[in-house]
């Protein structure tokens, strides 16, 4: 009798695991670009080749700043980089919504700053975003 009665749990707790596993399963890979604002680093990775490497690289200061490790940095902290002013006052730290505002229109961050390019697509500045934070935590953790 008890033997009958644990059967059922049995089933009830496979089948608990079965469900947990299809939605873990179900879920997009990280960086895949799902729609929640994530981004997808690959496209972002080429669209940072194709606009942004005219003035920074990832890993030498050019025109811009080094952004390898850009995600999570205070901004306006490259030592050997000439920032304008604004840029050197600022007291905030690059994030996903700083990045995202700042590729929108760099001016509604810092008025007068040096950088005058814009990325208009929303999707294209998750893409960069996503790629800049995977370039900056592969920096961090080597």
């Amino acid at each position: 009798m008890d033997r009958d009665k644990r059967i059922p749990a049995k089933i009830a707790g496979t089948a608990v695991i079965a469900w947990m596993a299809a939605a873990v399963f179900a879920l997009p890979p990280i960086g895949s670009g799902s729609g929640n604002g994530g981004g997808d680093a690959e496209r972002g990775k080429t669209l940072f080749e194709k606009r942004c490497t005219g003035c920074h690289s990832l890993d030498q200061n050019k025109e811009g700043p080094h952004l390898r490790d850009v995600y999570g940095r205070k901004a306006g902290t490259v030592a050997d980089f000439q920032y304008s002013d604004g840029l050197k006052a600022a007291q905030w730290t690059w994030d996903d919504a700083l990045l995202d505002k700042w590729l929108t229109d760099t001016e509604s961050v810092i008025p007068n700053n040096d950088m005058a390019f814009r990325v208009p697509s929303a999707e294209e500045r998750a893409d960069i975003i996503a790629f800049l934070r995977f370039a900056s935590a592969s920096a961090q953790h080597p």
